[in-house]
């Protein structure tokens, strides 16, 4: 898609948060004719601005005028299954994810990063290498900040980190990184996706699909998922493979093996040099060095990078301590996984708020981390009923309340010197919260009240 062809286009966008406002702004800016649209209500603030930029603004439900366009835009937010992009799809028009339109004029070379779990820590530590390095970079996508909100401020030395996940993906056509870096796929956000952890994994893995010759796909070699995908597809094109891994030594690719970080056969570091705490976080540090690396960072610049990189707010954020009890913001945990990488980076008790909108978890694999790890267990939310019923009898104190406010004030109650309370809910937040910042803000702000 050139601009030039945007011009005069008749484009609907659907979802009027964060990434719908910002295509909307670069269409407008490209002299395209948009409707923007949502299920909901619209931010008052947000009509002015429509209204004054000629922009036709539909609030609380989709008319067919949604389907009087040239193309859709959907934001990350809107599930394929919804009516008018269903509705579209059938007529033959053309259905795009933001990151698919602000790629196609994004400057500079594309580093983007997707995976069930690990893909903003891991971004941003990319970032962090790139700043390191002296480099003009980029930070955006699915860690809060939509990638058309930077195409302005891109230059031709641009170096573009992206988080990526698997809705963006899911109407991304031409998307195309330079390097791609796939952490590890295991269920999640299977409500979107009719249950099938396969379509879900399919999604994830089209980071990759239209990379060719000269570009770089990292991989996690320790999922055996995304091992054996990756490397059919790397035998059947001409794109370049980099696996790690935290469990043996890799000659072509990163690994962690005897407490310490080698590229290939030269060694970077100690684990235990690391700034970020974890064993997930190993593998995350792997998969950055190799980005890093085919992006052109020496040694150095990786070796400073890692130890100095100290990790991200809402994912095991230390808050304070409090009375001799650390708090923990891991706000950003939104799956099983996620919680199951928290609990194993702590070894003093854990007072464990967990709790939100289920996404059709499977708790199984926590039920032995909850009995060996987690006293005390608060269920919060509207998922809470489930939450106790599956791991409530796990913990020698369980207990379910209404709200995160509630949750982390019974925990203060019930902590001791020495005990880790630890928020990483394993849901999202949508029950109660815009989003998991907002989740993790409000309970930084209780905590700080302490």
């Amino acid at each position: 898609m050139q601009e030039q062809t945007v011009k005069g286009k008749r484009v609907t966008v659907l979802g009027a948060a964060r990434s719908g406002l910002a295509v909307t702004k670069f269409l407008v800016r490209a002299g395209a004719r948009v409707m923007l649209s949502d299920s909901g209500p619209i931010d008052p603030a947000i009509v002015t601005w429509c209204e004054k930029h000629g922009v036709i603004v539909e609030a609380n439900g989709h008319t067919k005028a949604t389907l009087s366009a040239d193309f859709l835009v959907v934001s990350p937010g809107v599930p394929s299954t919804a009516p008018p992009v269903q509705e579209a799809l059938t007529l033959g028009l053309p259905v795009y994810s933001e990151l698919e339109i602000a790629s196609r004029y994004a400057k500079g070379q594309i580093i983007a990063v997707t995976g069930t779990n690990g893909k903003t820590t891991t971004t941003s530590l990319i970032g962090h290498m790139m700043k390191t390095a002296d480099r003009h970079v980029v930070v955006a996508g699915n860690i809060g900040s939509p990638l058309s909100d930077h195409l302005k401020e891109m230059r031709r030395d641009t170096v573009v980190v992206l988080e990526v996940s698997s809705f963006q993906l899911d109407h991304a056509e031409t998307f195309c990184p330079k390097v791609s870096v796939v952490l590890n796929i295991t269920p999640d956000h299977l409500d979107r996706y009719g249950g099938s952890f396969e379509r879900y994994a399919e999604s994830k893995l089209r980071i990759y699909e239209n990379q060719s010759t000269g570009d770089v796909v990292v991989y996690n070699y320790d999922d055996t998922l995304v091992r054996e995908r990756v490397e059919h597809f790397v035998t059947v094109s001409d794109v370049r493979g980099l696996p790690f891994s935290r469990q043996v030594h890799l000659s072509n690719g990163a690994s962690a093996v005897e407490g310490l970080i080698r590229l290939q056969e030269r060694t970077l570091l100690r684990t235990d040099e690391l700034g970020i705490p974890g064993p997930h976080n190993v593998g995350n540090s792997l998969a950055a060095a190799l980005a890093g690396q085919a992006a052109g960072l020496s040694d150095e610049v990786l070796r400073e990078s890692l130890r100095g990189f100290t990790g991200v707010d809402h994912r095991l954020e230390i808050v304070r301590r409090v009375e001799g009890v650390t708090y923990v913001n891991d706000s950003k945990a939104t799956n099983v996984n996620a919680l199951w990488y928290a609990l194993h980076s702590f070894n003093a008790p854990i007072i464990l708020l967990v709790g939100g909108r289920d996404k059709g978890n499977n708790y199984e694999i926590l039920k032995p981390l909850i009995s060996s790890k987690v006293p005390i267990l608060i269920a919060f939310g509207e998922s809470a009923p489930t939450v106790m019923k599956e791991l409530g009898p796990c913990s020698n104190n369980a207990m379910a309340v209404n709200t995160l406010d509630e949750a982390t004030q019974a925990a203060r109650d019930c902590a001791q010197a020495g005990d880790v309370v630890l928020l990483s809910p394993a849901c999202s937040s949508f029950d109660l919260f815009s989003n998991y910042e907002e989740r993790g803000m409000r309970f930084k702000s209780i905590v700080e009240g302490f």
